[in-house]
Formats: C-alpha cells, sequence, structure tokens
C-alpha cells in the first residue's frame, strides 16, 4: 500500500503503477522481482567497472604498454565522466521515463565496454572508458529512482537492503574479478575479459528491463534546464578533478584555483536552481527541506569520505605493510564480502521495522571494529595474518551492509516521486564526491607519514593513523543518521 504522503504528489506514469505491496497478485510480484534484479545488475555492472581493472594493470600495461598516467585515468576518466553526468542522469529519467533512460544508458555502457575490450591503445582505451562513465551516469540515477517509485512497505525496505548489499560487495569483489579473469587468460585475450563480460549481461538487461520494468516519468519535468546542466558539470570537474590528480602533482597552485573556482561555480548552479524553482529546475532544491534526506545526504557523502581513505590505504597496508601477494590480498577482500552480505541480510530480514536503528548500530559495529584492527595493526606489526584479522574484518563487512539499503531507503522515504530521478541523481552524487574528498585527505593521513617509501614499518604505522580517522568518520555519520526517520512508520508521515 502507498504512503499516504506520496499518494498526494503529482506524478505522471505512462503505465499503471508497478507499486509492490502486500495483496499484490503473484504475477506482478513476480514480474517486480524480475525488474529489481535487473536493476540491481545494471547497478552491480557499474560498481564492478569501477574498480575490476585494478589488478589488471600489470598484464594491461605490458599489452598496450601504457606508461603511469595512462593507468591513472583508466580509473580516473571513468570516475570522472561517472560524477559529471549523474544529476543530469537522474533529471533525464524524470523527464523522458526512468526505464527508458536506464536502457539507453545500459545501451551505451554496453557499447563503450566491448570498445575497451577491443581496444589496441592506451588512448582508445581510456576514451572507452570515459564512455563508459557517461553511460554509467545516465544509467545508475534510474536504479534508485526505480526502486522508489516501484516498491513499497516490507518490500521497499527488501528492495533497498539489497541495493546496500550491491554497493560495497560490487566494489570489494571487483579487484577480486579482474584478477581471476586476467589470471585465467581465457582464449588468449588476457585481460580484455573483464570488459567483454558485460556484453552479454547489458544486452540481457536491456532485454528484460524492457519488458518487466515498469515506465514512469514525473509530471513537471518536460524540459531539461541545460544551463543547470552546464553549471552541475563544470562544478563537479572542478571539485573532483584537482581531489583526484591533485597528490599524484604534489598540489600545486592550479588545484587549489580550480576547487575555489568550482565553489563559485557551485553557487552560481545553486541560485539558478532557486530562480528556475517554479520552471523544471535541474535540481529540486525543496528537498533540502527535508530532514531526511539533507541528514540521509550527509551521511552518503561521509561514506563515500570513509571508503575512498579506508580501501586505498588497505591495499598498500596488506601488499607493503605485510608483504602479500595481490592475490593474498583479495582474500582479505573476500572476508569483508561475506560481513557486507551477512550485513545485508540482517537489513532485509528486519525490513526496515527498526528505522534507523539499524544503519546507526552498524556504523557503531565499524567504530567498534576500527578500533580492534587498529591494536591489532600497531601491536602485532609484520606478524598480523589474515585469520588473526578475520573478526573486525567481518565486523566492518557486516556494518558496511547493514549501513547502504537503509540509508538509501529512509533518505529518499519522504521524496516525491515525480523528484526521484534528482534525488537519486544528487544521492549518488554524493559518495562519489565523498570518495574523491576522501582519496584527497589520504595525502594528509597517510602518504604525508610514509613519503611513498615502500618500507613495511612505515606503512604499518601510517595505516594505524588512518583507522583512527576512518572510525571518527563512521562516528560522524552514526550522529547523522539521527535525522532519519526513528520508526520505520516515521518514513510514511
Amino acid at each position: 500500500m502507498a504512503s499516504p504522503a506520496l499518494d498526494h504528489e503529482p506524478q505522471h506514469t505512462t503505465e499503471p503503477s508497478a507499486h509492490v505491496a502486500c495483496g499484490t497478485p503473484p504475477r506482478t510480484v513476480l514480474a517486480a522481482r524480475i525488474a529489481l534484479v535487473v536493476v540491481l545488475v545494471a547497478e552491480l555492472m557499474d560498481v564492478l567497472d569501477q574498480s575490476v581493472v585494478l589488478t589488471a594493470v600489470p598484464t594491461l600495461q605490458k599489452s598496450l604498454g601504457a606508461g603511469p598516467a595512462a593507468v591513472q585515468w583508466l580509473t580516473a576518466g571513468y570516475a570522472l565522466a561517472l560524477a559529471l553526468g549523474l544529476i543530469t542522469g537522474g533529471r533525464l529519467g524524470d523527464a523522458y521515463g526512468r526505464r527508458r533512460v536506464l536502457l539507453i544508458g545500459t545501451a551505451v555502457f554496453t557499447a563503450a565496454s566491448l570498445l575497451c575490450g577491443l581496444a589496441t591503445s592506451p588512448g582508445m582505451l581510456i576514451a572507452a572508458r570515459v564512455l563508459q562513465g557517461s553511460g554509467a551516469a545516465v544509467m545508475i540515477p534510474q536504479v534508485l529512482a526505480t526502486l522508489h517509485v516501484t516498491f513499497d512497505g516490507k518490500h521497499r525496505s527488501r528492495a533497498f537492503a539489497l541495493y546496500g548489499a550491491v554497493l560495497p560487495v560490487g566494489a570489494v569483489l571487483g579487484p577480486v574479478l579482474g584478477g581471476v579473469l586476467t589470471e585465467a587468460d581465457l582464449f588468449g585475450l588476457g585481460w580484455r575479459p573483464i570488459f567483454l563480460v558485460n556484453v552479454p549481461i547489458g544486452l540481457a538487461v536491456i532485454v528484460l528491463g524492457r519488458k518487466f520494468i515498469t515506465e514512469s516519468t514525473a509530471e513537471k519535468a518536460e524540459r531539461l534546464d541545460v544551463t543547470g546542466m552546464l553549471l552541475s558539470a563544470s562544478a563537479v570537474v572542478l571539485i573532483v578533478f584537482p581531489l583526484t590528480e591533485g597528490r599524484a602533482h604534489h598540489w600545486p597552485l592550479w588545484c587549489f584555483t580550480m576547487l575555489a573556482t568550482g565553489a563559485l561555480v557551485l553557487g552560481a548552479f545553486l541560485l539558478h536552481q532557486q530562480r528556475r524553482k517554479d520552471d523544471a529546475p535541474l535540481v529540486v532544491l525543496s528537498l533540502f527541506r527535508g530532514k531526511a534526506f539533507s541528514g540521509g545526504l550527509s551521511a552518503q557523502l561521509m561514506l563515500g569520505l570513509l571508503s575512498g581513505m579506508f580501501f586505498m590505504t588497505w591495499t598498500l597496508y596488506l601488499q607493503r605493510g605485510l608483504g602479500m601477494s595481490a592475490l593474498q590480498a583479495a582474500r582479505t577482500f573476500v572476508v569483508i564480502a561475506l560481513g557486507e552480505t551477512a550485513g545485508a541480510v540482517i537489513a532485509m530480514r528486519t525490513a526496515g521495522r527498526f528505522g534507523r536503528r539499524v544503519p546507526q548500530a552498524g556504523a557503531l559495529f565499524a567504530v567498534v571494529s576500527m578500533a580492534v584492527y587498529g591494536v591489532q595493526v600497531s601491536s602485532r606489526q609484520a606478524d598480523l595474518t589474515l585469520l588473526a584479522m578475520t573478526v573486525p574484518l567481518l565486523l566492518l563487512g557486516i556494518a558496511f551492509g547493514t549501513i547502504g539499503g537503509p540509508l538509501a531507503d529512509m533518505s529518499l522515504a519522504k521524496v516525491p516521486h515525480e523528484s526521484a530521478g534528482s534525488a537519486s541523481g544528487l544521492f549518488n552524487t554524493a559518495v562519489h564526491l565523498g570518495i574523491a574528498f576522501g582519496t584527497a585527505l589520504t595525502s594528509l593521513v597517510f602518504f604525508s607519514a610514509t613519503g611513498g617509501s615502500p618500507d613495511g614499518a612505515v606503512n604499518r604505522a601510517a595505516f594505524t593513523g588512518v583507522l583512527w580517522w576512518v572510525g571518527g568518520a563512521f562516528a560522524v555519520m552514526w550522529a547523522l543518521m539521527f535525522f532519519l526517520p526513528k520508526h520505520a512508520n516515521s518514513q510514511a508521515d
């Protein structure tokens, strides 16, 4: 049953409503479940492709002769194109149909994946990766928007719990999958299958999505705000690019100039949106009047920040501080992935009954795991084994699994359906901006201590400091979650 608040929101759908609630006919429930799988697979393709190249880098460099700068742009180009288009991609779905835009984005992403797999030079591969990120930017905002307008009640909470599991598990398994496919050297293709595997999956998403996802559009989003689109894209580039590239260039003056300019452009964008508030703006500023959305968006930003700090430095700690091989380090990622799966099951089982208490408990679990892990790292030094660190890593995984889905669910709960795409674009942009800020902060909390040294003791000491920063970020996120609904039924005020 749809919530009373949302029943009175203006909405236009080109097909009958797809809400799934108690008493829904089995055939409709089955179709909705297939639609859920389809959109989650689309999300998983994006998450995997953000990190799948990391473990394939040595083979890729040897095959194409790519230098360090080219390797960096294989990930930075994708991430920048993705962050650049998320807000616009979300509003495109509101205006022209979320299913249609999802399928178009998937088609672009799939075609770009094929080009990546066929690339014969570093330049061609980088260009294809940028195109991949552009396709993902159009595709990904439709996932949250589709979940928001399709499911209600316990079905909604379970759907968002599964969504929450896809994000961290995909991010952790990306490097593992990249390593496995590269080592397997399928048909003598070396690294190419890490991209080519997207082709049949993307085609399946297009075919099944067309059949099972119900189309929906927003009544008031008929015209795209082109000026707002250009201003938002410019602001994102001016902020994300220097944060991503600053450390590699030792933070020259142009980085801070770009950041200052980005802040000014962002201010101009907000003024423009305020003037267009009654004329189909790109971002619906009234969304920020709701404390659940504003608080949830801030918590999502913090989640991206601590993820950007932790996973990059953790990988360096495992290989430099503990002397693990890439494959051994990948096994530790699997431990966290198992914990994330367990956390997602917990979130799905509770089905939103406990409101904000579930993600807040996850944040506290993370603080505890950071403290335990920090003590282990500082006391066990180079003797720390995977078995010994299993408990804090499982706790951390459970924390991520119980945070992601409920945070998205409760942050978007009161968002009108006509603004679902705009809200989804903002929510996804927040985590990518957070990752960019977190990556930049590693210069302060890790690389300034190591100086790039491969020495194990130096890297262990620097990583210990990072753990306290990450634990503090989890504590801040826990506090921000007090803006989320206290009880499950308050999501439908």
